[in-house]
């Protein structure tokens, strides 16, 4: 036991006199004790009360300042770093770096926070990102994340703009900026009805995003006064296609319909499938007005048989051409379609920290009525959380694409 006491300061180093000394009259004062336990009579004062405990103490840490050492506004950037989507999360990471050093580094500095696989992560990286001090959530990317999370943004008192591009999870506070399929159909069948085309048809994955496009185009249509005459979905497998495709034709090639635009959905070989089958079942198909949306947006969509003419709605791509060859130069490799998306974030983010002393992180901030302007173009966020975007449409031909509907200059001019 002897071993774990520290000697008293004013003591030797040595076991001299003084030592030996203490040791005895500790050992008294030890028997003492001892003695006085068993032989003291009680007393008739009663004890002392306890301390009072603190009632109502919070172990959490303060949240952590707003700003750097260097004065910047922290942003906290929510991405799926690891796990299945980490290749999609750190091209998007390096986009918002890129953002960054383009300008945006001069008034924020963005917190990388890993939501990898779960919902549950993502909840976690909003805590996390309230405790570091961020001012505004820059993500997750995808949709049950960003429902999951949702709910600790509101209790941390943070506006969150979501990559995610589901329109569903869109709320108050809560701002889905991905490329929707509801906006793409909206904008391709405003085009179709401009040129004349009454009649359209769908046919869909039997996916929640083929039915989510399938919904759009009757909303789109029907309160336009167009009529949706077939609305099929199908399935994919092993490189087999099953699904309505006779009542689809049927629906093209019915006597005196006119043109019938077909809503496509889809992109790779389900999209190459459901043009094959199209014109196996009858080759009078051909005569459809092909449509389709944001999936088509690919390098790979000029050279896909079977889409000659065929429209669908998108960013114009020659904004981000730049974006994507210093993507290159610096990364070695292309971006990841959806980097553009952090990109932007990141850069709206720096101008909401301009907007007035200690930046306007506020939902009036968000929802400014002028928009933002991006890589992908023009967006707004509404205050139930929707986003408006500015999207051109293209025509695929001669292997390919050029744009024949330019985007709207401004979200409140109305479409060709």
């Amino acid at each position: 036991m002897l071993r774990s006491l520290a000697p008293c300061p004013s003591m030797g180093r040595g076991p001299g006199p003084g030592f030996a000394g203490w040791l005895a009259m500790a050992a008294v004062g030890l028997l003492l004790g001892a003695c006085a336990t068993t032989t003291a009579p009680q007393s008739s004062t009663p004890p002392p009360p306890p301390a009072p405990a603190i009632a109502h103490a919070d172990p959490r840490p303060e949240p952590a300042p707003r700003v750097t050492a260097t004065g910047k506004l922290k942003v906290a950037l929510l991405l799926p770093l690891s796990g299945r989507a980490r290749d999609i999360g750190n091209s998007m990471l390096e986009a918002a770096e890129l953002a960054i050093f383009d300008g945006a580094g001069r008034d924020i500095a963005i917190i990388p926070i890993d939501t990898g696989d779960s919902p549950d992560r993502a909840v976690a990286a909003v805590q996390r990102a309230a405790q570091s001090g961020a001012v505004i959530l820059l993500g997750p990317l995808f949709g049950p994340a960003t429902a999951a999370a949702a709910l600790a943004a509101r209790d941390a008192n943070l506006e969150m703009v979501s990559f995610s591009n589901d329109e569903g999870v869109a709320q108050p506070g809560v701002y889905p900026m991905g490329l929707g399929v509801q906006t793409q159909v909206r904008r391709v069948a405003d085009y179709a009805l401009s040129k004349g085309i009454r009649r359209f048809a769908a046919f869909a994955p039997a996916t929640p995003y083929g039915q989510q496009a399938t919904q759009a185009l009757r909303d789109a249509v029907t309160s336009r006064g167009g009529t949706v005459a077939a609305a099929e979905r199908f399935n994919f497998k092993d490189g087999n296609l099953t699904g309505g495709v006779d009542r689809v034709t049927q629906a093209i090639t019915a006597e005196g319909s006119g043109t019938t635009a077909l809503l496509l959905p889809v992109a790779g070989p389900p999209l190459a499938a459901a043009t094959q089958a199209l014109t196996t079942t009858n080759p009078d198909a051909k005569k459809a007005q092909l449509i389709g949306t944001g999936v088509w947006d690919t390098p790979a969509i000029a050279s896909e048989g079977g889409l000659s003419g065929a429209w669908f709605a998108a960013p114009d791509p020659s904004r981000r051409a730049e974006f994507e060859r210093k993507f290159e130069a610096v990364h070695g490799k292309a971006p990841h379609r959806l980097a553009t998306l952090a990109y932007d974030a990141v850069t709206m983010a720096a101008r909401l920290a301009r907007a007035k002393p200690g930046g306007d992180f506020t939902a009036s901030g968000l929802t400014d009525p002028a928009g933002f302007q991006g890589l992908d173009g023009l967006f707004r966020f509404r205050a139930d959380g929707r986003v408006e975007r500015a999207l051109a449409v293209l025509e695929i031909g001669n292997e390919r694409v050029r744009i024949v509907d330019p985007a709207p200059s401004s979200l409140d001019q109305p479409t060709n």
